[in-house]
């Protein structure tokens, strides 16, 4: 196989075309420097399959090799999607999602790029704001949703546990089955923040109906189970596990992607509300946490009160108190056993049978693996 670096045909850009202020990567190949700007979305895809957004052709680039998601804020997070040959940042392993700054030396596998972001002048700043309000009035629209977060327990411990390489190849597969989950299950976005996953699903103008909310569940619980068919392939200190929640309400929803590549982002109260319910978990002693919203969309279903106790939280930032409700896992299983249509079940194929990416970006079981 060629060991040739190539980006795809709409990317491959020759250096001495001026990139401006905007941020960009900057790609070391047998022909010279080339470089990719990031512009006009929030999400790219870094790998040898086509699908990708930066298609690098590469015998040490896995198929689907590493995320790169820029937030609200402006800042820049590289995900590993558990590469056979890694993801680097300044001669360091990634291996939980890391922050990017001006001028970072990134290697994925044996390709080298370097991370850019100047500087803007004082007109570059004055024309991106104002390119910024345009985007903001045109394209973002309210619109009724459903936010799931979903949180790896005891990360931090597990960081300081466990060997810098097997925790890049189990954060790096979790990531991955995550996203293709919640994708397969009708989200519209799924963003990668820390060691969590936010996923958002879009409703009609004024309605949710029963279905749309149990679909969301039936994600959790194929997130639930590939995550302990995880914890069963590598060598943990602990089982791994999760913590999830779900709200539902308004948000202001954008898109920065194209017609044929929609990358939407939401902002809103219904979003933050829905990490600090994530975070009420623990103190609730659940596994998964419903807002009153998305609990009432679920009234008249059997076994409902069976499955879920209401609390009252204090969610931080909030100064009045929130009512959420809170269930265990194996309880949303039997809840959904009662409920589900033959419709709802097996959205996805990855429980049970969790793999990694090999040299090749081919399929095998999950096991620990060093470099060669």
């Amino acid at each position: 196989m060629c060991s040739c670096h190539h980006l795809s045909i709409a990317t491959y850009v020759p250096v001495d075309i001026l990139p401006g202020e905007n941020p960009y990567l900057l790609l070391d190949t047998d022909k010279g420097q080339r470089f990719f700007p990031l512009l006009g979305r929030a999400y790219w895809k870094i790998g040898r399959s086509k699908d990708n957004d930066i298609v690098i052709k590469n015998q040490w680039i896995s198929r689907n090799h590493a995320v790169l998601q820029s937030t609200e804020t402006g800042d820049f997070y590289l995900i590993d999607l558990g590469s056979r040959n890694g993801t680097f940042v300044n001669g360091r392993r990634v291996s939980i999602p890391v922050t990017i700054h001006n001028k970072d030396r990134i290697s994925f596998g044996k390709t080298k790029v370097q991370f850019h972001r100047p500087t803007p002048t004082n007109a570059g700043k004055q024309l991106r704001n104002l390119e910024s309000d345009t985007l903001t009035s045109t394209v973002h629209e309210r619109r009724l949703t459903s936010v799931l977060v979903v949180d790896i327990r005891n990360f931090t411990a597990l960081t300081q546990q466990l060997d810098e390489k097997v925790l890049a190849s189990l954060i790096g597969n979790w990531f991955r089955h995550a996203g293709s989950i919640v994708r397969s299950s009708g989200s519209w976005v799924d963003k990668y923040i820390g060691d969590a996953i936010m996923a958002i699903w879009f409703h009609g103008p004024q309605e949710v109906s029963q279905d749309d909310i149990l679909q969301i569940f039936q994600a959790i619980t194929q997130l639930q189970k590939m995550t302990s068919a995880l914890s069963e392939q590598y060598p943990l200190p602990f089982k791994l596990r999760i913590g999830a929640a779900v709200n539902t309400g308004y948000a202001m929803v954008g898109n920065t992607g194209s017609g044929e590549h929609p990358d939407y982002t939401a902002i809103g109260d219904t979003v933050n509300a829905a990490f600090r319910l994530e975070s009420a978990t623990k103190e609730i002693g659940k596994d998964l946490a419903i807002g009153a919203t998305t609990y009432s969309y679920l009234i008249g279903l059997p076994h409902l009160q069976e499955a879920f106790d209401q609390h009252t939280v204090s969610l931080k930032g909030y100064e009045d108190n929130t009512i959420t409700y809170g269930t265990a896992f194996n309880n949303l299983d039997r809840f959904l056993d009662a409920n589900s249509s033959e419709e709802m079940t097996g959205i996805t194929g990855f429980v049970g049978n969790v793999g990694f990416q090999d040299l090749n970006g081919e399929w095998g079981d999950v096991s620990v693996i060093s470099d060669q």
